[in-house]
């Protein structure tokens, strides 16, 4: 008979969402539900030359109705979206700050690019002075990824947390979950905060320009014309806590993280590797205890790339047969969001499974046959959801694969 202690159950207690679909849990649900899509022209910097300047960029956004103990100036964009979704999540999960005070907690926030519009501002500084003494101090001191974290806790007046934050870029935001997840169970903390934080800038839109992958006109994931990302931007972080701590305060239960597979396999610098995506899929459900045909849908990473749709695709037939679970993009509606994509999937797969539908893959027209699967094309679905898969990948090979289910004692 095994001896090992049992492993302590972990359920999500709040969500806190910048999106380009919404902001807010009501918000975000609606667009979710709607298939609403959130592209439109760039705003946050100048895209003469590029031939095109459409992104999902995050609309009206008023940092100063969620950011109130740290000057909006000591944060980038990115910082701001993640210091405002983290305040949502608290709030949503019904904690003050006098509840979180002296509390021993994790706070970590995944990332792709940071503050890197920051770091083109400084740039743009130096280059038209000839001289690095002209960048802003006030820009300089903020770009160190590290604030994403640190500034939630300065927020929240959180002394006595552990604050990291994780850089495997477009994977980043489901990597920080598990992280959570992991410091929850083993009785380090009872409290997490975790997710993922990135805003539109130069860089990305540049990169992905470059290597011919954003599209012309909107996202199609797995469609047999599909031509590439919109960039995107927003954060989403969510109240990660013991079950034990949960119920002890009569907190409202969105759903059970159950497990979580990490797999890196370091193939390619960019291309997608449909074995390391298989294996991150094995781990998280061997992790979850989840059988297959129990999973009821996928939030695939679903990009809307020619080769990123059709290796996810196969891997997820690899794992799960001929007839694996209606799999969507909501990629579809938000772009990629990079380091905050697969936070705001979970969050849509806790809505899902607390709501009882299924997001829609927007702007589909016809499956391309090397993806044969039911992405629930343009309209949501009502459905029964009990168990759900989270996928994310990234440069590099880093998969990170989540799994929720509804909360039942």
């Amino acid at each position: 008979m095994s001896t090992a202690p049992a492993r302590r159950r972990v359920v999500l207690t709040g969500f806190g969402v910048i999106s380009s679909i919404g902001t807010g849990v009501e918000e975000y649900t609606a667009g979710l539900r709607a298939g609403r899509s959130g592209a439109r022209p760039i705003t946050r910097f100048d895209t003469e030359g590029f031939g095109q300047n459409t992104a999902c960029e995050v609309p009206d956004f008023e940092p100063g109705r969620w950011i109130r103990n740290v000057p909006l100036d000591d944060m980038g964009r990115a910082g701001q979206y993640a210091v405002a979704a983290a305040r949502m999540a608290v709030e949503d999960a019904g904690l003050t700050e006098a509840d979180l005070g002296e509390r021993p907690a994790v706070v970590t926030v995944g990332t792709t690019d940071g503050e890197s519009h920051d770091i083109a501002l400084l740039l743009e500084q130096e280059l038209a002075a000839g001289d690095p003494e002209a960048m802003d101090p006030v820009l300089s001191r903020r770009v160190n990824a590290g604030r994403l974290s640190t500034v939630i806790a300065r927020e929240l007046r959180m002394p006595n947390v552990e604050a990291t934050t994780v850089t495997t870029a477009c994977a980043a935001g489901n990597y920080s979950i598990g992280y959570g997840l992991d410091a929850i169970r083993t009785g380090e903390v009872d409290l997490a905060l975790c997710g993922g934080a990135d805003a539109v800038c130069r860089k990305a839109f540049a990169l992905f320009k470059r290597f011919g992958a954003l599209t012309p006109d909107v996202v199609r994931p797995f469609d047999k014309d599909r031509q590439g990302i919109l960039t995107g931007e927003g954060a989403g972080i969510l109240v990660l806590e013991s079950l034990e701590s949960a119920l002890a305060r009569g907190a409202r239960i969105h759903a059970e993280v159950l497990g979580y597979g990490l797999s890196c396999d370091a193939a390619h610098p960019t291309a997608p590797n449909r074995d390391g995506i298989a294996r991150g899929i094995r781990l998280a459900l061997d992790d979850a205890g989840v059988q297959r045909e129990d999973v009821d849908f996928i939030s695939a990473h679903g990009t809307g790339t020619k080769a990123n749709d059709k290796t996810e695709s196969a891997a997820i037939v690899d794992v799960y047969g001929d007839s694996p679970p209606r799999t969507v993009a909501v990629k579809s509606m938000l772009g990629h969001s990079m380091g905050a994509a697969s936070a705001l999937g979970a969050i849509a797969c806790g809505i899902a499974l607390e709501e009882g539908f299924i997001p829609p893959t927007i702007n589909h027209r016809e499956t391309d046959p090397d993806c044969p699967l039911d992405v629930v094309p343009n309209r949501a679905v009502e459905a029964d959801v009990r168990i759900v898969q989270n996928n994310s990948s990234a440069f590099a090979g880093n998969n990170a694969v989540l799994i929720l289910g509804t909360y039942g004692e």
